[in-house]
């Protein structure tokens, strides 16, 4: 497996310079599938990072946000509308990583961890695969998968974002 992902890496790197280097802030939205399909029905979420050029096509970064999951179930009571479940909150704190084998197309992923902020959350591994496409020289449309291991169930949704580079550069 090692030798494969290193062929790869070489292989990318050879493909031209299209790496971003730079501060980032996005914005996600998710529909929440399987553990929480019933409990949540919409995810937002908002990243920030800084992703580091390693050559030619890869970056390599850090990255925290906001996960923010919707409550699915509201009850009437005299007439006044009241939650049954509660919102699920996380922070994810993770290293991100992209591969550009073209200027407009990157795979990444988003490993860590995810700390659960609401009530009885504890959080846990986080992982987001990524696949974006640049709109624009700074502006990147993205569809991810976001995967939080919790104990007994997992958090995961489809998402679709926005993310914005500050202060980049192409390098070439």
């Amino acid at each position: 497996m090692k030798k494969v992902l290193f062929i790869l890496l070489i292989t990318l790197s050879g493909m031209g310079a299209y790496a971003q280097e730079g501060f980032k802030l996005g914005i996600q939205a998710g529909l929440p599938y399987n553990d929480f399909n019933n409990i949540s029905s919409v995810m937002v979420g908002a990243d920030a990072g800084y992703m580091f050029a390693l050559g030619q096509v890869v970056d390599m970064g850090v990255m925290t946000g906001l996960v923010h999951g919707f409550p699915d179930s509201f009850v009437e009571s005299d007439g006044l509308l009241a939650v049954r479940n509660k919102a699920i909150d996380f922070v994810p704190l993770a290293l991100t990583t992209r591969i550009w084998p073209s200027q407009s197309f990157s795979l990444g992923v988003d490993v860590g961890q995810a700390f659960g902020v609401s009530d009885g959350n504890d959080g846990g591994f986080y992982l987001r695969p990524i696949i974006g496409f640049l709109f624009g020289t700074y502006t990147e449309i993205n569809l991810s998968h976001t995967s939080i291991k919790l104990d007994g169930a997992s958090w995961t949704t489809l998402n679709f974002g926005i993310l914005h580079t500050f202060k980049s550069k192409r390098t070439r």
